[in-house]
């Protein structure tokens, strides 16, 4: 299955909120999503879906964790995601998750959909976060690995 992500401006969606397209904004950005198929351009990008729970629909608050990996790294973070606790989905507030293979690119995305920007920030003090980092900074962190992460990652949100 698939998901194509379009960013541009705001005032560019009209068209793509018509056509099956999930439309957030942030100041004057605007991200769309769409898990059906769609028609390639400039600004799609096509990612392949690694692991799903939950409707994007229903989320008001996006975060798209942007995360560069190496072709060398690729099997073993992908590991780490398959296997992973899936806590977050317990966490109050929590409405999808997409684990997200770039087709072309070489950074890969997680996107979390919460119900507002609130559950989001204490999904982050929770111990269910803490659990799911434990291993960050430490000699078992994928972080500490050589030729995983050709550059630092980056998060962007969005609201609906």
């Amino acid at each position: 299955m698939k998901l194509y992500k379009w960013l541009g401006k705001d005032h560019e969606t009209d068209a793509l909120k018509g056509n099956g397209w999930f439309v957030l904004t942030n100041d004057d950005a605007a991200a769309a999503i769409n898990e059906h198929e769609a028609t390639s351009g400039d600004q799609i990008e096509e990612y392949e879906i690694l692991d799903q729970k939950g409707l994007l629909e229903a989320g008001s608050f996006a975060v798209f964790n942007n995360i560069p990996v190496t072709e060398d790294g690729r099997e073993l973070f992908e590991s780490r995601f398959q296997n992973r606790a899936g806590l977050v989905e317990k966490e109050p507030g929590f409405v999808a998750i997409r684990i997200l293979r770039p087709i072309v690119s070489d950074t890969y995305v997680i996107l979390t959909l919460w119900e507002d920007e609130a559950s989001f920030i204490n999904w982050q003090s929770s111990q269910a976060y803490s659990h799911a980092h434990k291993k960050r900074g430490t000699s078992e962190g994928i972080d500490k690995r050589p030729n995983i992460f050709p550059r630092p990652s980056y998060v962007t949100t969005y609201s609906k």
